[in-house]
C-alpha cells in the first residue's frame, strides 16, 4: 500500500487522464453487515482503467479513507467481526492489494468555539470531541440516484444543552463526470473527486460573539506530507467577491506529483439557501504535521494497522468560520461550509465565458471607439482637401 515514486508517478497520470472521463459511481451501506447501529459508506467510483473507493464512516470520530487503484474491478473488503473490536487494524483493505496506488484518510476530530473576551483575548468554551456524538443512521438519508448523503449527529452527553434544538452534519455527494456545483460556492469538481458540506445548524452559541473552528486531521503512508496552498482569482462568476482558493494538497517529498487534495473557497455561509450576502470569513491555520496519534476512528485504524504511528504523517489544522464579532451565526444559527476531496492534481477555475465577454465588451469598446475616431479624421481630412480648389 506504500506509495513508491513510481507509483506517485502512475498516479498522478492516472489522476491526470481521468479529469475529463466519466465513472461509474455507486453507493453501499454496511457493506456485508445487517445493522443500522453504526454507519459505514462505500462510494465506488470505477473507470476504464482504474477505481477510486471513498469510505465514510461514523465509527469513532467521522472520517473518510480514500484509496486510489489502477484496477476497475478493485473491491472494499470489511472484516466486520474485527472492526467493531477494540483492535480494528486489518479490519479494511482492497483487493487486490497490489492495485492500489494511493491511500489516505481525512479524520474531522474536535468543534472548538471561542469568542473575543477582551483585554484577555480569545476565549475558547469546552471542545466538542466528534468521537464522542451519537449518529443518526446515514441510510435514512442514502440517495442512489442523486449519489447523496447525510451524517447527522450531536454529544452523546451535552450538559449545556448547546445542541438541545441543533446538529453537526456532513453531507457527501459523489460525482461521476466533471461540473460545478449548483449551489454556493459553487466548487468545481472532475469525476476524481467528492464534495463534503460540513452543516452546524440550530446550535446554540455559549457566548455573544461565538465563532467556530473545526479541526481537520490528514493521514498520509511515507513519502508524502501535505502543504497549504493559496491561490488567488480575479472570477468572481460562481462565487462573487470571493477571489481566494485554497488547497490541502497530498505530494511525494521530492515534490514531484500532487497525490490527492482537500479544496475549498475561503468562504462559508448562513443560510440553507445561500446568497451572496449571507457570506461567512472562513480562515485556515495551524497546518501541523507529526507522527502523533490521532483520536479513534476505526476506519483509519482499519485499514493503516500498526503503521499508523510509526510510518504514516499525521497532519492537522483548523478551519474557523466567521469574524471578530460573529454576528451572522448568531442571527441564524446556521453554518455551512464545503470541500472538495480528490485524487490527484486539484481543479482549477478557468476564465468563464461571461467574465471573457465582458473583458471583451470593456476592452473592445475604447479600441472601437478609437478606430471610429480614426476614420472620421481621416474622411474629414479627406473632404477638407477634395473641397480645395486652386487659384489660377
Amino acid at each position: 500500500m506504500a506509495a513508491g515514486a513510481g507509483l506517485a508517478l502512475l498516479a498522478a497520470l492516472l489522476a491526470a487522464a481521468g479529469a475529463e472521463r466519466s465513472r461509474n459511481v455507486s453507493m453501499q451501506y454496511n457493506p456485508g453487515w445487517n445493522g443500522s447501529s453504526v454507519n459505514l459508506l462505500h462510494v465506488r467510483a470505477a473507470g476504464p482503467g482504474d477505481c477510486l473507493h471513498y469510505v465514510w464512516s461514523s465509527i469513532g470520530a467521522p472520517a473518510v479513507l480514500l484509496v486510489a487503484t489502477q484496477s476497475p474491478s478493485s473491491a472494499l473488503r470489511v472484516n466486520w467481526t474485527r472492526l467493531l473490536s477494540a483492535n480494528p487494524a486489518g479490519a479494511i483493505w482492497i483487493d487486490p492489494p497490489h492495485s492500489v496506488v494511493y491511500s489516505t484518510a481525512v479524520v474531522f476530530t474536535k468543534l472548538f468555539e471561542f469568542s473575543e473576551a477582551k483585554p484577555l483575548g480569545e476565549l475558547f468554551y469546552p471542545t466538542y470531541d466528534l468521537s464522542e456524538f451519537s449518529w443518526d443512521s446515514l441510510n435514512h438519508t442514502l440517495n442512489r440516484t442523486a449519489l447523496t448523503a447525510e451524517l447527522r449527529g450531536a454529544p452523546a452527553s451535552d450538559p449545556g444543552g448547546g445542541f438541545s434544538n441543533g446538529s453537526l452534519a456532513f453531507r457527501v455527494t459523489a460525482y461521476e463526470a466533471a461540473g460545478r456545483a449548483g449551489r454556493l460556492p459553487s466548487l468545481l469538481h472532475t469525476a476524481d473527486s467528492s464534495q463534503l458540506e460540513f452543516v452546524l445548524a440550530g446550535v446554540a452559541p455559549r457566548g455573544n460573539s461565538s465563532r467556530f473552528a473545526l479541526e481537520v486531521a490528514t493521514v498520509e503512508e511515507a513519502g508524502a506530507a501535505r502543504r497549504l496552498r493559496s491561490q488567488r482569482s480575479i472570477d468572481d462568476e460562481y462565487t462573487p467577491t470571493i477571489f481566494e482558493v485554497l488547497s490541502l494538497v497530498a505530494e511525494p517529498q521530492n515534490g514531484s506529483s500532487t497525490l490527492g487534495f482537500l479544496q475549498w473557497k475561503a468562504t462559508a455561509y448562513g443560510s440553507r439557501s445561500p446568497r451572496r450576502e449571507d457570506g461567512i470569513q472562513c480562515r485556515a491555520q495551524g497546518l501541523q504535521a507529526a507522527n502523533w496519534s490521532l483520536p479513534v476512528s476505526s476506519i483509519v485504524q482499519a485499514y493503516f494497522g500498526d503503521s499508523l504511528g510509526s510510518s504514516c504523517t499525521v497532519s492537522a489544522l483548523n478551519v474557523s468560520f466567521g469574524g471578530e464579532e460573529g454576528e451572522v451565526y448568531r442571527e441564524k444559527r446556521y453554518l455551512s461550509w464545503s470541500v472538495l476531496l480528490g485524487f490527484g492534481d486539484p481543479p482549477r477555475d478557468s476564465f468563464s465565458p461571461l467574465v471573457i465577454s465582458i473583458a471583451a465588451v470593456a476592452l473592445g469598446t475604447p479600441l472601437a471607439m478609437l478606430l471610429l475616431g480614426s476614420c472620421l479624421v481621416l474622411l474629414a481630412q479627406r473632404r477638407r482637401y477634395s473641397e480645395y480648389e486652386p487659384i489660377n
